[in-house]
């Protein structure tokens, strides 16, 4: 069975919705931007469903003539939605915006609008939590030095784009100088080309190098003396690369 977690109160007025119609052949539809749990949450309360994608239009045709229940996901995609008939049937479907507004109404008994995460702060540290465990079992991380409160927390695409920060910071922040070797190694093997190279690339170890020192030490004279380099050259490395 699928697990959906929220405090969120909109979302619980979804799922007390969903709940007092379960008996009733009536069709709803939750509409909300992309990546917010629309089908997780489906999926949760209608867990022995058959579910099937707004993309494939010939297998939701085939899914409607056979059960009277059916989840559909990317609702939005369907090409024939003033086609479809939902008679004595319920249908739960998902989409990412409204469409043809009209239809929706003509064919939907309940519309919900699933809220971002950005609306849900009370939603936000459980989810990334989830997303740091899953992180640190998918690349094998010691967790005894993780704080969730320096993992960035980017919710410009919702889930999608909180999971992937979680992930990429864990990843920057586990990496051996054997493992940077190669990523080096493999960008520098796609990319490497021209006739000025080793000055044009020389950046990747120059800028971060740098970047680092300075929010390190916070002095470009302790700096230069811990790379070794007078401060002149320090500073003409620092102008070279646009570094504030």
């Amino acid at each position: 069975m699928e697990t959906f977690f929220s405090t969120s109160e909109k979302i619980q007025h979804i799922i007390k919705g969903f709940n007092l119609t379960k008996t009733l052949f009536v069709s709803s539809i939750i509409i909300g931007e992309a990546h917010t749990g629309k089908k997780l949450l489906a999926r949760y309360l209608f867990p022995n469903t058959p579910i099937v994608s707004g993309e494939d239009q010939e297998e939701v045709k085939v899914a409607l003539e056979n059960h009277d229940e059916l989840i559909i996901t990317d609702f939005e995609k369907l090409s024939n939605q003033s086609a479809l008939d939902f008679s004595n049937k319920r249908i739960i479907a998902t989409a990412n915006y409204m469409g043809n507004s009209q239809l929706i109404d003509e064919l939907f008994a309940f519309i919900y609008a699933m809220p971002s995460l950005q609306e849900r702060p009370e939603d936000i540290d459980h989810i990334k939590e989830l997303f740091i465990k899953e992180a640190l079992s998918t690349l094998m991380i010691d967790k005894s030095d993780i704080n969730p409160n320096h993992i960035p927390t980017n919710l410009t695409s919702n889930t999608e784009s909180l999971k992937k920060s979680v992930f990429i910071h864990l990843m920057k922040h586990s990496m051996n100088d054997k493992e940077i070797e190669s990523i080096l190694y493999a960008y520098l093997f796609k990319h490497l080309d021209g006739n000025d190279g080793y000055r044009e690339y020389l950046g990747l170890y120059e800028k971060p190098l740098i970047k680092a020192g300075l929010k390190k030490f916070g002095s470009q004279l302790q700096l230069s003396q811990v790379l070794g380099i007078n401060r002149n050259t320090l500073r003409k490395k620092i102008h070279e690369h646009n570094i504030d």
